[in-house]
């Protein structure tokens, strides 16, 4: 840990805590900062002038990014029918009907990271709002994942979606992608990040809306951007 910590530190001390970035220094002091020797996700975190606990304020939706997420997903599929089939041939990991609520309920399974299921059959989903909900798992209409249409929802995901949502404290967490993607394709998704926040931005929202966005690798500081630019970015 110690070692860790004398890392962290020297990575630390390359980063100014008093200055905001513009998004092309933001991002190469990441990937000057990244220390760990796997090749560490690149996140951002967004603090949004909402009050999430209005309901008109909870900002949640979804991205897909340009050049994914960097991480393999995947994908259960809860669904009847000629739906099933559909999945399958979309490229779902695993797809099913009632045996695989019952493989979750009774089993604990959760081997998959993303779960799509056709409206018809959330009054079963349902049962697994306890397991699946505090894990973020839960489909849901806004997010795309409660929908007839499996298929795109399954190559969404696999091309990189992201799906985000405010929380308590007004913060936005989403990943960029990774450490190997380098400077411009993070520069990309962080495009297509920022400019779905801004078109999520509620109407009873007032006063500045985006206050503060940092990024970081999973081990590294936080490196704050400067916000001016964020509008411009997003629009390009």
């Amino acid at each position: 840990m110690a070692r860790r910590g004398k890392r962290y530190l020297a990575a630390k001390a390359k980063v100014d805590s008093t200055k905001r970035y513009s998004v092309d220094e933001a991002i190469q002091k990441v990937l000057e900062t990244h220390w760990a020797n796997f090749d560490e996700s690149v996140d951002a975190a967004i603090v949004l002038g909402v009050d999430p606990r209005k309901a008109d304020q909870n900002v949640r939706g979804s991205v897909v990014l340009p050049h994914g997420t960097g991480k393999p997903v995947k994908v259960l599929v809860i669904a009847k029918g000629e739906k099933i089939k559909e999945a399958e041939e979309a490229g779902a990991d695993y797809v099913g009907g009632e045996e695989m609520v019952e493989k979750i309920q009774k089993e604990g399974w959760l081997d998959f990271d993303k779960v799509v299921a056709t409206p018809d059959m959330m009054g079963l989903v349902g049962r697994l709002g306890r397991i699946l909900g505090p894990r973020g798992l839960m489909p849901n209409a806004k997010t795309g994942t409660v929908t007839f249409d499996v298929a795109k929802a399954v190559k969404d995901i696999k091309a990189g979606k992201v799906d985000f949502r405010v929380d308590k404290a007004g913060v936005v967490h989403a990943p960029i992608g990774r450490v190997s993607f380098g400077p411009q394709k993070l520069k990309e998704n962080f495009a297509a990040l920022m400019e779905t926040i801004y078109r999520l931005k509620p109407a009873s929202s007032k006063g500045t809306y985006v206050k503060s966005v940092a990024l970081s690798t999973t081990m590294g500081p936080g490196v704050k951007v400067d916000t001016s630019e964020l509008k411009n970015l997003a629009a390009a």
